[in-house]
């Protein structure tokens, strides 16, 4: 696919994290000096043929820019260069001292344009707008928990080509370190949109979910929208940016996005103003996308975003797992626990489950992690609805799980429902947590109309059952009649 030589690879020693101080609060980040940065890269493309491309002086100069910014406010700093199409290209990588070197927070954002144009929203928004973080990080003096680290991504233009570059040559004990990535492209568009990745697979359509934590970074992001009144829309993870090298290798991932060369709606327009009918970004991988082609209200929005989800995120004292079952072993589940059940096929069971499609996909053949997950009678048979659940309903039930008496205490896991058109809602996924008394913690209906199986996650605070033991009972149903309906469930955790 390429032929990529490491010309040089810069290994960064982190030192311990410090013991956390108080928090500061997330920065007010200051327009004026992300544009001071978009004006910068602009005079470098300016002197350079126009064009901050790969393989291109302008590249280069836009890196040291970056990199000398970063070296005078205390980051640890390094070019991590590599070659394609006959050229070197750069990834600027910028480490903040402290935090906890097993839990690295990386920040990202592709540093070069297109040859046509100096590449100002596309990507200078997203570069300039994490620089200015990382430098109000070093203004604050930040002691966050975890490590911090961002990064400026060469040839993303190409192929996404610096972001693989880098996650390909990590290895695997320092990918299972970084525990969660953000991504910012395109931040400023200039008939903007205020688009989130969408973690957790809520809007239901392309990818499914990022990998488990991508909803915890999604939630965090659309809680600092909600606080300035922006209502947001999701994004596909659609492998256009470089997030794609992270979660192919199950990093979580998020970001904001305000739209590139797609049309804004009517229904858009009346959400956050400007122009239906229109490109979010008219200049798109064009010439004109310089400096005048910037939404300074959308850019300072964003910025501020960003900083709100690298503080939060980043000094956030980790939850503690009070118990987990990711299914790769048996660890006591009990199909028909209270001995009621009444579908005839298509039993919960745990085990490596087989796909299935029928108008789409209906039983997933692969789990969240790992081989096995629950999953409503895994084997495919000869047809979707060979070994679907057929005649009613299917439950099982956890092992006793006691759970502590202080803390806030919180239920998360993945989960599919998928359907034919012959379903109703009457057919269901559940989710039921039983101890002193039983609550419904989840519930997913069906409908009459085709649902494709796809991945998603969910979560329930489970604080009036502190301090008791307690059993999770899931159940899935096949009440309609004749309907094909399949369910599955995968990475089960209570966490405090």
């Amino acid at each position: 696919m390429r032929s990529l030589i490491v010309a040089a690879i810069v290994t960064l020693t982190l030192t311990p994290a410090p013991t956390p101080a108080l928090a500061a609060a997330p920065p007010d980040i200051p327009l004026a000096n992300v544009k001071a940065h978009l004006s910068q890269l602009q005079s470098i493309a300016t002197a350079n043929g126009g064009t901050r491309a790969h393989g291109r002086p302008g590249y280069l100069a836009s890196a040291n820019y970056v990199r000398s910014q970063l070296d005078a406010a205390g980051y640890t700093t390094a070019l991590q260069s590599f070659t394609y199409n006959g050229a070197t290209g750069y990834n600027v990588i910028a480490d903040w001292p402290g935090g906890d070197p097993n839990d690295i927070l990386m920040v990202g954002a592709h540093l070069d344009s297109v040859t046509a144009g100096p590449g100002i929203n596309d990507n200078g928004s997203g570069s300039a707008a994490i620089l200015e973080t990382a430098l109000a990080v070093s203004r604050q003096a930040l002691q966050p928990t975890k490590h911090l680290r961002f990064a400026w991504w060469g040839a993303e233009e190409l192929g996404l080509r610096g972001s693989q570059f880098y996650v390909n040559n990590l290895p695997a004990a320092d990918r299972a370190r970084i525990k969660g990535y953000l991504n910012f492209d395109m931040v400023g568009s200039p008939n903007a949109g205020y688009f989130v990745y969408d973690g957790d697979n809520s809007d239901g359509t392309g990818s499914g979910p990022g990998p488990a934590g991508s909803a915890q970074l999604e939630r965090t992001i659309q809680d600092y929208f909600t606080s300035i009144g922006v209502p947001t829309r999701g994004t596909d993870f659609d492998g256009r940016s470089d997030y794609g090298p992270f979660i192919a290798v199950g990093i979580p991932a998020g970001g904001t996005f305000t739209g590139a060369e797609g049309i804004k709606t009517a229904a858009q327009a009346t959400l956050w103003g400007g122009t239906s009918g229109q490109a979010f970004d008219v200049c798109y991988h064009r010439a004109c996308d310089t400096t005048a082609n910037i939404n300074d209200t959308a850019l300072d929005r964003n910025a501020d975003a960003i900083a709100y989800a690298v503080w939060t995120t980043a000094t956030a004292v980790p939850p503690v797992t009070v118990w987990s079952d990711t299914f790769e072993t048996a660890t006591g589940w009990t199909t028909n626990p209270s001995a009621t059940d009444t579908a005839t096929l298509g039993q919960w069971e745990r085990g490596d489950p087989e796909a299935t499609t029928s108008s789409g996909a209906k039983q997933l053949g692969t789990t969240v992690s790992g081989t096995n997950d629950l999953v409503t009678g895994r084997l495919a048979g000869a047809s979707a609805g060979a070994y679907d659940i057929d005649g009613g309903v299917t439950s099982i039930q956890s092992p006793a799980i006691t759970l502590p008496a202080t803390g806030a205490l919180t239920l998360s896991f993945s989960w599919y429902l998928a359907h034919g058109s012959n379903a109703s809602t009457a057919d269901y996924l559940r989710v039921r947590v039983v101890g002193s008394t039983t609550a419904t913690v989840f519930n997913q209906a069906g409908a009459a109309t085709n649902r494709n199986g796809a991945w998603a996650t969910a979560s329930a605070s489970l604080n009036a059952f502190a301090g008791q033991t307690v059993r999770i009972l899931v159940d899935a149903a096949d009440a309609s009649g004749a309907s094909l309906v399949e369910a599955g469930v995968d990475d089960v955790r209570i966490t405090r």
